[in-house]
């Protein structure tokens, strides 16, 4: 009866090994595919943050005269009824908690405003996230946010600035991933509409949206209107791009290492599987030498 419950325990250890080391397989097989999609997706991001940082530095420059701005377009100018809210999640999962951490503080968002939020989802995962809860979801973008083109993000910066034009929505919040380091991302929440306005003293680095009203002499033509009718919608769709470029190159990081810690437990696991596969083992030959010694004696003392 030992040796049966012994051999039984070996099978199913044996079975254990053999599910466990195809886990490992594939975490390992797509903990390489993403490290792959992490350089692409950083050599990407690298190359145009600079070009990004410069374009919205050069655009907040032409902001700096905050009477030049057109009035619509300031905080305080109007009240604050409805609050659209663009949230950036991947489009697929095993990326640790990516997604969680972006939901959780649209969540927190979302509850703090009280009246009616108008959800746009860049992902699928934001968008079944909230649609399971009843929200209603004005506009959603389910292609990867890598694959997402200028020209689609310029159709949702065109469709925000009409729906903040005609008073549909009162205020613009963009909720994504900010790329600290390969092992760090973190939450990032910008007001894109309207735009807070703060005096050079008040700006510290860590504001990523400003304007500086700083006097200084500024021309505009043909008009001020023209002018910043043409500058808000790129200014939004450059901060839109930038952003959701940023949050591919954090998706690919965060599931990097989510693989490689998924494989690390796995190879740790069959260690100690392997370990109870030997003693299970040797338990096994064990009591099958001590029933032929028992049967031997017995043999002996019937002679």
């Amino acid at each position: 009866m030992t040796v049966t419950v012994a051999a039984t325990n070996m099978a199913d250890i044996r079975r254990r090994i053999k599910s466990v080391s195809s886990t490992e397989h594939i975490t390992n097989a797509m903990k390489l595919v993403s490290a792959a999609k992490l350089r692409k997706a950083r050599n990407n991001f690298d190359r145009t943050k600079e070009y990004f940082h410069y374009m919205t530095e050069s655009i907040s420059e032409i902001f700096y005269d905050a009477a030049a701005v057109p009035e619509k377009y300031l905080e305080g100018n109007r009240e604050i009824v409805n609050t659209c809210f663009i949230i950036v999640t991947s489009e697929r999962g095993l990326c640790g908690s990516f997604n969680a951490n972006v939901i959780k503080q649209a969540e927190i968002e979302i509850e703090d405003d009280p009246n009616r939020s108008v959800l746009i989802a860049i992902g699928s995962k934001g968008k079944e996230y909230f649609e399971k809860r009843g929200k209603y979801i004005h506009s959603e973008y389910l292609m990867p946010p890598e694959n997402i083109t200028f020209s689609e993000m310029r159709k949702i910066a065109n469709m925000v600035i009409d729906m903040y034009d005609e008073g549909t929505v009162d205020r613009v919040v963009l909720i994504s991933t900010a790329f600290v380091n390969n092992l760090e991302q973190e939450v990032k929440s910008v007001q894109l509409l309207p735009f807070k306005v703060k005096a050079k003293e008040e700006y510290s680095m860590t504001d990523t949206h400003y304007i500086d009203t700083r006097s200084r002499e500024v021309e505009y033509e043909p008009s001020v209107e023209e002018v910043f009718n043409y500058l808000i919608p790129k200014y939004v769709e450059i901060l839109l791009y930038g952003s959701v470029l940023e949050s591919a190159t954090c998706e690919h990081a965060a599931r990097r290492m989510a693989m490689e810690s998924a494989t690390d437990n796995a190879r740790e696991m069959l260690s100690q599987l392997s370990l109870y596969y030997n003693r299970a083992r040797q338990a096994s030959i064990t009591n099958e030498i001590i029933e032929v010694v028992s049967g031997s004696e017995a043999q002996n003392a019937e002679m």
